[in-house]
């Protein structure tokens, strides 16, 4: 799985327009009705995103051998047509049972109370305060919840423990802020002219955002401010914000990354640290693990993202589950969420390239199966990502402000007129999505 065919995608302006006629207009399903999600039959509708498909093929498959009486057909939409479609369904009066969408997307939405309000049933779950913060975070509006957490994509720091043996540095302790990790990367470059300290792929907009935003997160504060729908710039005095920069500068300008860097788009991201040439590579599971031979993965160690104050977060992508207004069967659609969302279910997502978003499902046994595989679900309540109607064309698209923020800022004239330039660009598209 390719992470970057679908952070790329993204949210054009037509479907941010396409959205403004997603108001609260479908009759509203009730999930406190008694026996919602019992005994239902019939057909569950279920869109997903072609990108994370993998992730539930297996789930339907089960669901509908155990369940007889009721039946998912499963519909996967390109996700740089996933927004589009949906917010069309939905104005046609015609929508899925149950949509399996981008975390990042969910607040689009809700904010125009197009899904279920689902408050009372997850909150009932047995294992709700087991569930992934950053994504139930995304699913929050006004104190109220709108769908269930279903799988994540995390960013990690992967290290190559062979390599920092030989460069005779510890991970944790060369891992715990952004000057050890300078550090460390000097050093590991010094290895060899074929090796490298630090791995990015410079030219992809989607990768950037996942990999160097965790940076800025841990200290508890983001490049936007505000409630959705009122949201400011925050870049400009963001100190977080410049120290990431400059510590992705500083690794340019000392030759730790490679000349590629600038040009890398992503089409093989992270082949170069599969292939053991690289120290350190902020990235995915997916992109990490599944491709790697048995040997490098025997190599590898995982840590959480740090700030340059030591603290420490993940990007918490993924999916969310949810149900829109209208649905046709949402009784059915609940029943197959809890289905997906079930401890054996969950612990069965590392093989396509994902983490569960239950922090329970890091069992003895998973971990044993998974050695790579659980550091977020230690640490669930540090992920993040932000709740706004403008992600995708903030950060995602290639001509986002954060791209062109990064890009200047390390390849550039440098990171103050950068950041600048970005605080005004920030401020123009959110005005212009909450308008």
């Amino acid at each position: 799985m390719d992470r970057r065919g679908f952070l790329v995608g993204g949210l054009a302006g037509g479907a941010a327009l396409a959205l403004a006629g997603c108001s609260g207009t479908l009759p509203q399903v009730d999930a406190q009705v008694a026996g919602f999600g019992q005994k239902a039959t019939g057909t569950v509708h279920v869109w997903c995103r072609a990108a994370t498909q993998a992730g539930l093929t297996s789930a339907v498959a089960g669901f509908n051998k155990s369940h007889p009486d009721l039946q998912v057909e499963l519909t996967p939409v390109p996700d740089g047509q996933y927004v589009t479609k949906l917010a069309t369904a939905i104005r046609g009066g015609e929508p899925p049972d149950v949509v399996d969408l981008d975390d990042i997307n969910s607040q689009l939405f809700i904010f125009r109370e197009a899904f279920a309000d689902l408050t009372d049933v997850v909150k009932g779950l047995d294992y709700y305060d087991e569930l992934s913060t950053g994504h139930l975070r995304l699913l929050e509006y006004r104190d109220r919840l709108y769908g269930l957490p279903y799988l994540a994509d995390n960013s990690q720091l992967f290290v190559n423990t062979e390599l920092f043996d030989r460069a005779g540095l510890d991970v944790e302790e060369s891992t715990k802020d952004l000057a050890t990790l300078l550090d460390a990367a000097k050093r590991l470059r010094k290895l060899g002219d074929d090796v490298y300290g630090w791995t990015i792929s410079g030219n992809a907009a989607g990768i950037i955002g996942f990999v160097t935003q965790p940076h800025v997160w841990a200290t508890g504060v983001d490049m936007m401010s505000g409630e959705v729908g009122k949201q400011q710039a925050n870049i400009t005095g963001n100190t977080a914000l410049e120290q990431m920069l400059e510590f992705y500068r500083q690794l340019w300008k000392d030759g730790v990354l490679s000349r590629a860097t600038y040009s890398d788009a992503g089409t093989t991201w992270g082949a170069d640290f599969r292939a053991g040439k690289v120290g350190i590579m902020p990235t995915s599971y997916g992109a990490a693990v599944p491709a790697a031979t048995k040997a490098m993965r025997a190599k590898m160690q995982t840590v959480l993202i740090p700030s340059a104050d030591g603290r420490r977060s993940f990007f918490d992508g993924g999916d969310n589950m949810c149900i829109p207004n209208g649905a046709a069967n949402p009784s059915g659609g609940w029943a197959f969420m809890q289905y997906a969302n079930s401890l054996e279910q969950q612990q069965l997502l590392p093989n396509g390239g994902y983490f569960p978003t239950r922090a329970d499902a890091a069992t003895p046994a998973y971990r044993k199966q998974f050695p790579l595989a659980y550091g977020p679900l230690d640490a669930i309540d540090k992920g993040y990502a932000p709740q706004t109607l403008a992600y995708n064309l903030l950060v995602n698209q290639p001509s986002s402000p954060y791209f062109a923020m990064f890009r200047e800022a390390v390849f550039g004239a440098g990171v103050s007129a950068a950041m600048r330039t970005a605080q005004s660009d920030y401020q123009r598209i959110l005005d212009q999505v909450q308008a």
